[in-house]
């Protein structure tokens, strides 16, 4: 069990002073049968009221209703967790989904829902072409083939730290063969929704203290990676920008359908329009 504490901080400054709409963050680590999260604050400048709810996939929102009106936005958000993920998970798949191809329940399937059906495009079926070459039999144990269509993103795909707004389709993706880690997320999580499975993508943070991962916690970043779900072993994590299978060094703060659904903080305000100068973003992880 290891003892974490992180912090998130994003910075606006403006030319003048601006009203601030209401803003959405997406903030709070999920607790799960891995973490458990032992406090968590937000602290605005300028001063704010927050509302908390949750969304469709139950991840905690934050709505903060700003009265006055800055040249300077400063968000900062902490938490204490411990993490308990063990080294190597150990699976438990129902006897009737350990080869794919399966078929999920009636129940199962309702609920999954969207979560089966890829979001982008694959017109000329690239992306289907490209993931039918991981499935060399049918049936094929399903375990081994996620791993494989996992460590096929990262070994085909070469990462890049990419600060542009916005996520690469997984077209656009194989034919870059370059990308972000919300860029490869997307592309596995899209990759396994073609072949039937349920799939949601997850942002939060990296636990990398020795700096050996690619897409590490450090100044201004996230992280992005992928949960299929497994009968018997319900959601099952995949970080194909690193190869890893399970949550050892995962913080999960979102789930969703589409990565775009879990921007930590999104708001606008109202004046000049050339008013935004820059954001700033900065995120660390440590231990204790």
């Amino acid at each position: 069990m290891q003892r974490l504490t992180t912090f998130h901080r994003t910075i606006y400054t403006y030319r003048c002073p601006v009203s601030l709409s209401p803003h959405r963050l997406m903030l709070r680590p999920r607790e799960t049968r891995d973490l458990r999260l032992i406090s968590h604050e937000i602290d605005l400048t300028p001063e704010a009221e927050i509302a908390w709810s949750q969304d469709v996939s139950g991840n905690a929102i934050a709505t903060a209703a700003f009265r006055s009106q800055t040249d300077r936005l400063t968000i900062e958000s902490r938490s204490q967790l411990e993490l308990c993920a063990p080294l190597w998970p150990v699976f438990p798949i129902c006897a009737s989904a350990i080869y794919y191809p399966f078929s999920y329940s009636n129940d199962d399937w309702t609920d999954l829902g969207a979560l089966t059906q890829p979001q982008s495009l694959d017109r000329d079926g690239h992306l289907l072409r490209w993931v039918e070459g991981f499935v060399f039999q049918r049936p094929t144990d399903t375990l081994t083939l996620l791993k494989n269509i996992s460590e096929g993103v990262s070994s085909q795909i070469s990462y890049e730290a990419r600060e542009d707004e916005g996520t690469q389709s997984p077209s656009e993706t194989l034919t870059r063969r370059r990308g972000s880690c919300r860029d490869l997320a997307v592309l596995l999580a899209d990759a396994t929704r073609i072949l039937g499975f349920g799939a949601r993508l997850v942002s939060g943070y990296l636990f990398d203290p020795d700096n050996e991962l690619v897409g590490s916690a450090g100044p201004g970043s996230t992280h992005a990676w992928v949960e299929v779900f497994i009968p018997g072993a319900g959601w099952i994590t995949f970080d194909p920008t690193n190869r890893s299978v399970g949550s050892k060094n995962l913080i999960p703060v979102a789930v969703a359908r589409d990565i775009r659904q879990a921007v930590p903080v999104a708001g606008s305000f109202v004046g000049r329009p050339d008013a935004l100068i820059g954001m700033r973003v900065e995120v660390s992880v440590a231990s204790g």
